[in-house]
């Protein structure tokens, strides 16, 4: 089907919509890649063959959607139209589902999700904490479409907003209305996305180009990769509506080639939208034309950096460039260029076809709209939350991620990736939008949050971030280069016990060098673990420096393995765990360590039942 006009689009969704009946039973099985390394590619598969071997095609269809959101629980399968919500399916479940669900209407208690807080068993998706506290903008279609069918996209209005563009909107408009609604860039400095468009559109030059940049690289964090998974056209939208407001006729998509299923369904898309005349020439019928190409990177983390990106585009070493010019002046092969972020750009269909006024109601007065985070570490619901600008970190955090797990106490979130800084219990009550996290030492980023409890060690966690920055610095730049490395050099020794207190002064003093003369925002931001390990968590250094102390009991030079002899019964458990032979004594009778001959590995720790050792 080719479109040609805008009522053909009108056609086309009224004549999809007229084929399925919303009354009818549908199972979806998310198909995201959290739920496929959980077993969800053999849930489905069963799933089609139990209702074909059961002759129930008329009566349930099964649709195959993109990530739901809520990781930590798949393999997950929604049914319609109650929404009734099954959490860790397994392929022996598949067969009770359909002949108790789906045929006798009866819920099954054990697939149910139980709320840790309350112990509540919850039957409906819209009913359970982790959702209900969201609002889920630009990833509420993920779980209701099948993302490598274009008619699922069409029939929630898909690219409407880009026939209204046009047909009835001039480009300077369309900019006029992206800075009216206030959206930020998503992908890490918040800069205004309708100023940024209008600087391309002013550069004096025809050829122009646009670029989806979906190089991410923080760990943990994986929202752009399961909107192109779940939900790309939403993605392409925006980008044509981009192009066509800063005259742009080619378009890239940057994506890494660690993201298989992303780089498949995005194929998918872009085959189907030049089908339905939604990209390539005379889009819609319209005088404006546009095509878009995918470029696999190959997994630099530098790369997410804009002048970086480009310089891997041209087949160049990804490494950053002074700037100015930026981009929009002289980006692309020496053209004017924009690059904006994958949930950036999703958005944009939606500030057309709500309006900026709608948009900008969501939000705070500077940080508008909503913001997805890969919500991660030590949290009982990890997953996706999509959640407005200015939420606090003790709602994400307890009424969304569920609290911590083992009734431990929180003790920090790191918020922004792995150049984020560290953010305390006692802030747990801050607004999350960009300048309340800038001003607590941290950042927005691209939306990465690390959920740590009480038996984490900051001054590790500082070191441990530090490491992943001092690998992926390019190297091009001295500060970042060797500043990175002589910081990561420093906490390496504290954490080995071999630190002076003189060594904060001087990491202090390392730190704002490297944010203040880096080349990039690379280097600009890999001190914010160390500045706000260090401004927050000072005691936890003097402990290791002044005292040969971990106080988490992470770091291994400065931790002790001991035997609580009254709980000791002599069951040899701890001596056979044990693969340096450093756990020594006769049966039934309190063991001992030698520890001399102790490498601090944990493994009796591990393997006693009776609590009979401690860590000192």
């Amino acid at each position: 089907m080719r479109l040609r006009c805008p009522s053909d689009l009108v056609k086309a969704r009224k004549l999809i919509r007229s084929r399925y009946d919303p009354k009818k039973t549908c199972v979806t099985v998310c198909c995201g890649t959290g739920c496929l390394a959980s077993g969800a590619r053999d849930v489905a598969e069963t799933f089609r063959k139990e209702i074909d071997r059961r002759g129930l095609r008329p009566r349930v269809n099964l649709r195959i959607t993109g990530c739901h959101g809520f990781c930590e629980r798949g393999p997950l399968v929604v049914i319609y139209p109650k929404r009734i919500f099954y959490q860790r399916v397994k392929v022996l479940d598949v067969d009770e589902i359909l002949s108790q669900t789906i045929l006798k209407r009866k819920i099954i208690e054990r697939l149910l999700y139980v709320d840790p807080m309350t112990g509540k068993k919850i039957v409906y998706e819209n009913e359970v904490p982790f959702y209900k506290k969201q609002r889920r903008l630009i990833f509420g279609n993920n779980g209701r479409i099948d993302p490598t069918k274009i008619s699922y996209y069409i029939a929630l209005d898909g690219y409407t907003a880009l026939a209204k563009v046009l047909y009835k909107m001039s480009p300077q408009q369309v900019i006029a209305e992206i800075k009216r609604s206030g959206l930020r860039g998503r992908g890490g400095a918040g800069f205004p996305t309708g100023q940024k468009w209008e600087l391309c559109r002013n550069a004096n030059s025809r050829l122009k180009y646009i670029i989806c940049n979906a190089d991410e690289g923080d760990p943990g964090a994986f929202m752009d990769r399961s909107l192109l998974e779940g939900n790309p056209h939403s993605v392409l939208e925006g980008m044509i509506i981009g192009a066509y407001a800063m005259g742009a006729e080619e378009g890239y998509i940057y994506v890494r080639n660690e993201y298989p299923l992303a780089i498949k369904h995005l194929t998918i898309a872009l085959k189907e939208a030049q089908e339905w005349g939604l990209l390539g020439k005379n889009i819609l019928g319209s005088n404006f034309s546009f095509r878009i190409r995918i470029n696999r990177g190959a997994g630099a983390f530098v790369c997410g950096e804009e002048s970086a990106l480009i310089a891997s585009l041209e087949g160049r070493i990804g490494e950053p460039r002074p700037r100015p010019p930026f981009p929009a002046q002289e980006g692309l092969w020496g053209k004017p260029t924009n690059i904006n972020n994958v949930k950036t750009w999703a958005n944009i269909p939606l500030i057309i076809n709500k309006g900026a006024r709608w948009y900008s109601k969501i939000g705070t007065k500077t940080s508008k709209g909503t913001m997805v985070f890969s919500l991660v570490g030590k949290i009982n619901n990890t997953g996706l939350v999509e959640i407005p600008m200015g939420i606090s970190l003790r709602k994400m955090i307890y009424e969304i991620g569920g609290g911590i797990p083992n009734g431990k106490k929180f003790k920090a979130v790191q918020t922004g990736g792995p150049s984020g800084g560290c953010i305390p219990a006692r802030l747990i009550d801050l607004p999350v939008d960009y300048e309340k996290l800038t001003r607590a030492g941290s950042m927005m980023g691209s939306g990465g949050m690390v959920v740590m409890d009480e038996d984490t060690c900051m001054v590790n966690v500082a070191r441990y971030f530090l490491s992943f920055t001092r690998d992926e610095s390019c190297g091009k730049c001295t500060p970042c280069r060797e500043g990175i490395k002589q910081m990561y050099e420093i906490l390496d020794n504290i954490t080995k016990g071999k630190g002076k207190e003189s060594d904060l002064g001087l990491l202090k003093e390392l730190a704002q060098i490297v944010k203040d003369s880096s080349l990039c925002g690379l280097g600009q931001t890999a001190p914010n673990p160390v500045l706000t390990t260090l401004r927050y968590f000072p005691e936890e250094y003097l402990a290791h420096i002044k005292d040969k102390r971990c106080p988490a009991h992470v770091c291994q030079d400065l931790i002790r393995y001991s035997l609580i002899v009254e709980k000791c019964i002599g069951c040899q458990i701890c001596n056979k765990a044990c693969p340096t032979g450093a756990i020594s004594g006769e049966k039934k009778e309190p063991q001992r360590i030698d520890q001399k001959k102790c490498i601090r590995c944990g493994a009796c720790y591990e393997a006693c039942k009776f609590e009979a050792i401690r860590v000192e």
